[in-house]
Parts: C-alpha cells; structure tokens; sequence
C-alpha cells in the first residue's frame, strides 16, 4: 500500500481545501494518505510519494520555495507532483516546461490580450512563470505532473503589502475561483504516475 504525503502552505487559510479534495482522490485506491501543513513535516523520508501544494501572491508561498530547497535531495527520490493556487492564469505556451507537464483549469487560464506584447500582470501570471518557481527552487526534483488551479481570496486574511500586490497587480476580486472537478480530475490522473518511479 503506498503512503502518501500531500502537504501545504497556505497564506490565508484556504489551500488546506484544495489538498484535502486531492488527498480523497488519492486515497481511493486504498493508499494512506497525510495532509499536513509544510511546517508540521520534518522528513519525507517515511513517503513513497508526495504532492507539495501552495498559493501563488507574491511568488509561490515562501514555505513552500524553502521546503523543496530542503528536501530536495530526499524528494528526488521519490515520485513528486506540485499544486499552485492563483487568482489569474495567462496562456502564453504549451502546457508543460521542459519535460514537466503542466495541468490548468481550461476555465481559468485567460489568453493574453496581444501575445506579442504581455503586460507586466500578464508575463508575471502566466503558466511559464508560475510553473518554473517549484522547478528552480529544487532542480534535482523532477515531478510528474503540475497543476495550476484557481485559488480563493479572501482580502480581510492578507497582509497590507499582500493586499496592495493582489489589488495593484490582478485587481482581483474576493472569491472563489476553487474548480473542484477539474482539481479532483488532476488528482485521478496523476495517482497511477506517483507509483513510478522519479524519472533521473
């Protein structure tokens, strides 16, 4: 039976739904799976997979960046899926980096207004940027899949320097952007993939 980690951070609260939604997917097959915050993990070494997930404001969610800098050697050797929330998505490639591929919400991902010219909010949102954040912070990591999903803001849980970013930045508005069959449909299909093992 494969034990499995999916593990979080959250800014305000809310990622915790969409890992829980990915974890009962997971567990269908009669895996044990764990979610739990990134700072309650101390080792994956126990895990014969995992699945790392946060939110996208400023950057992927700083606990999530340090977490995969730290573990990155015991994560390559283990299958490993990543989960990023955001509140805009823009379409300026291919679904995938490299030899990753990408999952998005075909709902959520907007395409650029000129696609020879990106805005300042369209280059920062795009799948290429949000995608390549988990990949730089831990090389060695090579996951099998990562989904871009639509996140929930909510303003009153922010901090004013996050909250200046996300009104500046996305003029986004409080929600839910949560696609709960299309998270859950990432999760069936990356299952069968964190039972093979991490590609060198």
């Amino acid at each position: 039976m494969r034990n499995i980690l999916v593990a979080y951070a959250t800014n305000s609260g809310t990622t915790v739904e969409v890992a829980t939604a990915i974890a009962e997917e997971l567990g269908r097959d009669g895996s044990q799976v764990d979610v739990r915050k990134l700072e309650d993990v101390t080792a994956v070494e126990p895990y014969s997979a995992v699945v790392i997930g946060a939110p996208m404001i400023v950057g992927w969610h700083r606990a999530a960046v340090n977490f995969v800098k730290k573990h990155q050697q015991a994560l390559s050797r283990v299958p490993v899926a990543y989960f990023i929330t955001a509140m805009s998505l823009t379409q300026t490639n291919p679904h995938s980096t490299g030899v990753v591929p990408i999952y998005v919400d075909p709902g959520f991902v907007k395409p650029p207004k000129n696609a020879n010219r990106l805005s300042l909010k369209e280059r920062y949102t795009a799948v290429s940027n949000y995608a390549s954040q988990p990949l730089k912070a831990a090389p060695l990591v090579k996951p099998v899949s990562i989904g871009i999903f639509g996140g929930k803001l909510e303003l009153y849980r922010l901090k004013f320097l996050q909250v200046l970013f996300v009104l500046l930045m996305f003029r986004a508005q409080m929600g839910s952007l949560h696609n709960w069959p299309v998270i859950r449909q990432w999760a069936t299909q990356v299952s069968p993939l964190l039972a093979d093992k991490p590609r060198s």
